[in-house]
């Protein structure tokens, strides 16, 4: 069995009442999943009408349930984060969920897992359950009921847990995703340093050339109108200069470079027109790519509640642990986010999706919004030298 698919904290394991309630529940769920695979089997054999559908509509998401359930208890047992090895399913389209459905290949092994489970899974439950009620085998209880749960949880997530072959498939398929994604928007990244160039400094430069032009054509005429045309110029140059450092900001802003990502981030509070509440500490550096990535997610999501959000204060969290960079920006505003409706969150969850990185959004309506950002990766040693560069 290949490691669980969702990294995290192990979770406590349980005491010895609770496994005896993990054998009697996995003893119920073993009755439930004969009835389901029976219809099942109904449902594949009268496919080729109506009715093979619904009872296939019945039977495999009940057996999904209950194999989530045994990953639950097992991973409880040994010690480990819950595996979610299922293939995502696309909303709003039945038919294009059940062919997901059908290919997955964890749909086939819930499918054998369920046989194991009704027949000698449930016996095993059983025993479990006998041990403990027994005045005979209660030192059996005692002392191999932990033993019995963890061999039992060994066998379930070898069935429901996804092969080495398979981790490795679902995880080329996400690296080739993530790679078109970070195409296209480096792809929009240029166009936009393009298209600020050319509205922006580029423009201004224009204006400067054809004032300066003027000014050296009225020096002999008109020298007032001249010296006006110069100002005018000396002005446009230092617009133009503006723009330029805009444009490089965009690219790599130099409070980043100079501060570090919790100074940078501790900047973007102080230009909020609301108050930031900013928690945030590294015991070293991130990679220069992965503070760029972060940074700019983080303003995108401040940049979303100063917009949108209609929030009296926000707040931003920041640390490391665990080999794992993560920010959490939260504000008291109205809630109902949708990160699919609108490209600023898409870009930053491509931005986090290129180092293996992941958003999740929690905006139930009337509010708190937290979004949270987690990239993995290792920190360098804190830099202490003070920056003296000019921005």
């Amino acid at each position: 069995m290949s490691a669980p698919d969702v990294p995290g904290a192990a979770p406590a394991r349980p005491g010895r009442w609770t496994l005896t309630a993990y054998a009697a529940w996995q003893f119920v769920l073993a009755l439930g999943l004969l009835v389901l695979w029976v219809l099942w089997v109904l449902g594949a054999v009268l496919l080729v009408v109506w009715v093979g559908a619904l009872l296939l509509a019945v039977a495999v998401p009940g057996v999904r349930a209950i194999a989530t359930e045994h990953r639950r208890m097992a991973a409880r047992v040994l010690g480990l984060p819950e595996p979610r090895p299922y293939l995502p399913l696309p909303a709003g389209n039945p038919m294009g969920a059940l062919w997901v459905v059908m290919r997955d290949p964890m749909t086939w092994r819930d499918l054998a897992w369920s046989v194991w489970a009704f027949t000698l899974g449930l016996v095993w439950s059983l025993l479990c359950l006998v041990q403990a009620l027994g005045v005979v085998t209660w030192p059996l209880w005692w002392w191999g009921l932990r033993w019995q749960l963890r061999w039992r949880s060994l066998v379930d997530l070898w069935f429901l847990g996804r092969s080495r072959t398979e981790h490795l498939e679902q995880r080329v398929q996400a690296l080739t995703e993530s790679r078109a994604d970070v195409v296209d928007h480096s792809a929009a990244e240029l166009r936009r340093l393009e298209r600020d160039l050319h509205d922006g400094a580029q423009a201004r430069l224009v204006a400067l050339s054809m004032s300066l032009g003027l000014a050296d054509q009225a020096f002999d005429d008109d020298p007032e109108r001249a010296r006006r045309l110069v100002n005018d110029a000396r002005e446009t140059t230092s617009a133009a200069i503006g723009d330029l450092r805009s444009v490089v900001r965009g690219i790599h802003p130099p409070v980043l470079a100079d501060r570090g990502l919790v100074g940078a981030v501790q900047a973007l509070a102080l230009d909020m027109a609301l108050p930031v509440r900013v928690n945030a500490a590294l015991p070293g550096r991130p990679p220069a790519p992965v503070e760029s990535a972060l940074y700019f997610a983080v303003a995108e999501c401040l940049a979303n509640v100063g917009k949108h959000a209609a929030a009296t204060e926000a707040w931003i969290e920041l640390g490391w642990d665990d080999g794992r960079l993560h920010a959490r920006v939260g504000d008291d505003g109205r809630g109902g986010a949708d990160p699919a409706a609108g490209s600023g969150m898409l870009g930053v969850r491509r931005r986090l999706a290129a180092f293996d990185g992941r958003m999740s959004v929690s905006s139930p309506a009337g509010g708190p919004t937290v979004v949270t950002l987690e990239v993995p990766c290792e920190l360098s040693s804190p830099r202490t030298t003070p920056s003296s560069a000019p921005e």
